[in-house]
């Protein structure tokens, strides 16, 4: 046999080896579905390595060639350069020849087929694994292309947690319950940590807890609004707070109102609000009931700085002259005293006691006047000196109580105590 004789061999046997790579692919490609499109794709790079596939051989991406024409075509192709180089060395062969050798392999293939077993046997599924995920170098059609929706790219820094709230459950959830947030984005790094947190796992057990103590579902928002930051407390924290605040024998309603007018108790050690609940007994030589009365009525006391209740407290005994029982008195019945802005409070007291000649007593039996605006008081002082009724002493007929004459309104401070139309105080204000 010649060297082409011998090379033509060489080549059936290499289509023959790769035929049983595909089939064997073939077999197993229902446990492996990318095993059958590697071995054809293997097979044709073996082929054109051996020269005997010489036009291009695509497969379309994401789909196998059928087994059977990928076969025949590479039997058809060796077959036919077989016949081929039969034909020169044996003189020539008629196509007839050439076309019956042809149809008799193609037979035979069919043959061959046809004893193939079933490719549409599926395997047991609790063996399976899920199929990978396709390699993002796969080719799609434009159809799949369309499908696809982008989902926006989160900025990597904002100055607004309104770009984060479609992406992030924990906003979303803080806004249903009411939460303001564009209060806290412009809190320092309140957006970061409000970003950080899960909602399962970090609000959701101190939402249940704030409900036990007492707030209402529409308190909840606001009190997160103005204490984010009761998230991060450790659980146990909180409720010994609490703990300590009933141990003290305030209410569960007390404790509802403190929590919820100063927010940030909730934060302060035990120590800390058990050292400023001694500051009020201390400084103004309450008994522990009415310190705790005085708490409820104002609960920011126990948060708020304390420099300004002790400047106001000298204020009170010092500059305005009141015994300490007197300034006693006064907190308890107007707690905001103690807060209250000391520029006001010395020049409302300087009006009452200096222009309108009321004593300290009088003074500190109507302390409500203090809560008043100073232009109400001139105005309603000079209208009754024009009518000739400022009278502030409680011994004479035409007494006016100072409680009366900042808390009416002015139609029945008009009629009751000034004795005239509304009009006419009306028409007196624009003389002033």
């Amino acid at each position: 046999m010649g060297s082409s004789g011998q090379e033509m061999l060489q080549k059936r046997s290499h289509v023959e080896i790769m035929w049983r790579t595909i089939l064997l692919g073939h077999q197993l490609s229902p446990w492996c579905p990318f095993l059958k499109r590697w071995n054809v794709m293997y097979c044709i790079q073996g082929l054109r390595q051996q020269s005997i596939l010489h036009r291009p051989f695509n497969l379309p991406s994401g789909q196998c060639c059928s087994l059977y024409h990928f076969y025949r075509l590479c039997s058809n192709m060796s077959g036919s350069q077989a016949l081929v180089k039969r034909s020169h060395s044996s003189g020539g062969t008629s196509i007839e020849d050439l076309s019956a050798e042809k149809l008799s392999s193609d037979n035979q293939i069919s043959r061959t087929m046809e004893v193939l077993p079933s490719t549409k046997t599926k395997p047991p599924s609790e063996d399976l694994e899920d199929p990978p995920p396709l390699s993002p170098l796969d080719e799609i059609s434009e159809d799949e292309a369309l499908q696809i929706v982008a989902e926006p790219i989160l900025p990597s820094a904002s100055f607004t947690l309104r770009d984060y709230v479609d992406h992030s459950e924990t906003l979303t959830k803080l806004l249903l319950l009411g939460v303001d947030l564009s209060k806290l984005e412009r809190r320092r790094n309140v957006g970061t940590f409000l970003l950080r947190l899960d909602f399962e796992k970090d609000i959701k057990e101190k939402l249940l807890f704030l409900k036990d103590v007492g707030l209402e579902d529409s308190q909840l928002g606001p009190f997160l609004t103005k204490n984010p930051f009761i998230l991060s407390e450790d659980m146990e924290n909180l409720q010994t707070r609490v703990n300590y605040l009933a141990s003290v024998k305030f209410n569960k309603e007390a404790i509802a109102r403190i929590v919820t007018e100063a927010p940030y108790l909730l934060n302060f050690s035990v120590e800390r609000v058990d050292n400023r609940l001694g500051f009020f007994q201390k400084e103004l030589r309450l008994s522990a009931h009415t310190a705790r009365d005085l708490i409820v009525r104002l609960p920011r006391l126990l948060t708020g700085s304390l420099e300004p209740i002790k400047e106001n407290i000298k204020v009170c005994q010092l500059e305005l002259g009141f015994r300490y029982n007197e300034i006693q008195h006064i907190v308890t019945t107007i707690p905001k005293i103690l807060t209250m802005n000391k520029k006001k409070l010395t020049e409302t007291f300087d009006y009452v006691h200096n222009k309108m000649n009321i004593p300290h007593h009088i003074i500190c039996k109507f302390p409500q006047v203090f809560n008043a605006k100073l232009l109400r008081i001139k105005e309603r002082h000079m209208f009754l000196m024009f009518l000739g009724r400022a009278q502030y002493d409680p011994a004479q007929a035409s007494y006016v109580s100072l409680d009366k004459l900042v808390s009416l309104p002015d139609e029945v401070f008009c009629t009751d105590l000034a004795k005239a139309s509304i009009q006419d105080f009306e028409k007196f204000l624009k003389t002033i």
